[in-house]
């Protein structure tokens, strides 16, 4: 097996434990990232008119086999799933007095969007408290929809949590949704090639996931799935480009209002297929388990070193190969650049409400030394009494 190290372009010199926020692309994804620049660069007008429908068309199918979606046409790319929560809460007709519920431990981003759609719709954004710690699923699931109400249109939850690196209880939750009549939207931006994901298993009405993350493709390649039912919702793009009233629609609107949507270097969204064969050439699932053995083992020298207590179960059940450990600072954004400028580590510091989290990520670069070098810091830091309470 090879010294992983030597496959990504991470910067050796630093104890990258951010995995979660943007991934890292491996050389050989990134070399064919720049293969298809170069053919984009070739005959531009060829790539970008003609050829590139088809090349999207196959790196969608081999995305829809890797996330178990029966049609690959039920899947379109975007930048990041920020743009496609926007696109969905544009789009599902709100009404004054609306509700859509989700949880308060929600991505600040699509709070954000969320916030904004409402308003200008006069409905209500329910951010239903979750108690933590977290104990069993079926008690998530009663403290969730604790928050139903005869005005609930939808439910958005994410499949793994930002802050709280959380796994979330979806597949119940979304089920119980669906039985209800309620439009059911997931953020599962953390989810491909980090936990188990069937599309066809969860049947979501919308779905979206990043492939720059755990996928490891290069930044801006993220997915928005669809059901077939659900398709006429999205009437109004984001970006009105040619496919909105084509004048030979294909009959998809998720594919002609969303897929080619003016100039822009779609590159990275067909890279997925090398991603994917990087994946099985180095026995991924294997990787993976190693990696979330690290995150678990340590966990417990961490809760000690800071004095807190976990907001789970430490199992695979609620954890995958990030957890973030609750930590007391009067300057969490501070002491993240400390922890990088004189520790040369990459961890984020995470705010949620009143809350504030460490949370480290663990890829198949990392070894157990890069946690040692954090946990010797925040003790040292710690000790001073400047950083850490």
């Amino acid at each position: 097996m090879p010294d992983f190290k030597d496959l990504f372009l991470i910067n050796p010199d630093i104890h990258f434990l951010n995995f979660g926020s943007f991934g890292a692309c491996p050389a050989p994804v990134f070399e064919n990232y720049q293969y298809w620049q170069r053919q984009l660069e070739w005959e531009p007008v060829q790539m970008i008119a003609f050829e590139g429908v088809g090349f999207l068309a196959n790196s969608r199918e081999h995305l829809a086999r890797f996330i178990d979606v029966a049609d690959k046409d039920d899947l379109v790319y975007v930048t990041n799933p920020s743009f496609a929560i926007n696109l969905i809460a544009k789009n599902i007709q709100l009404q004054p007095g609306d509700e859509i519920l989700t949880t308060d431990i929600e991505y600040g981003a699509c709070d954000r969007t969320w916030n904004l759609y409402c308003q200008k719709a006069d409905a209500v954004y329910k951010r239903q408290h979750i108690p933590l710690p977290v104990t069993t699923e079926a008690e998530f699931v009663n403290a969730f929809f604790a928050g139903l109400t005869p005005a609930t249109k939808a439910i958005f939850i994410s499949h793994i949590t930002s802050a709280t690196g959380l796994i979330l209880p979806v597949e119940p939750i979304v089920q119980r949704a669906k039985a209800l009549g309620l439009i059911t939207i997931v953020d599962g931006a953390h989810a491909p090639a980090h936990i188990p994901l069937s599309i066809e298993k969860l049947q979501p009405d919308f779905y979206t996931g990043a492939c720059h993350k755990w996928m490891m493709a290069p930044k801006g390649c993220s997915f928005l799935y669809v059901s077939k039912s659900c398709r006429t919702l999205l009437s109004d793009p984001l970006v009105v480009s040619w496919g909105y009233q084509a004048l030979h629609p294909s009959g998809n609107i998720l594919l002609d209002y969303n897929q080619m949507i003016g100039t822009r270097d779609f590159s990275a969204f067909l890279t997925v297929p090398a991603c994917i064969e990087f994946m099985h050439q180095y026995n991924w699932k294997a990787q993976s388990k190693k990696c979330h053995e690290i995150v678990l083992q340590y966990a417990p020298a961490f809760y000690a070193c800071l004095g807190t207590q976990p907001i789970s179960p430490l199992n695979q059940e609620w954890i995958g190969q990030m957890i973030s450990i609750p930590i007391r600072t009067q300057q969490p954004e501070a002491l993240q650049r400390k922890l990088f400028t004189d520790y040369k580590i990459e961890v984020p510091i995470m705010r949620q409400d009143k809350d504030i989290y460490i949370r480290y990520s663990i890829q198949a670069f990392n070894t157990a030394a890069d946690l040692e070098v954090l946990l010797d810091a925040l003790q040292q830091l710690k000790q001073s009494g400047e950083w850490i309470s």
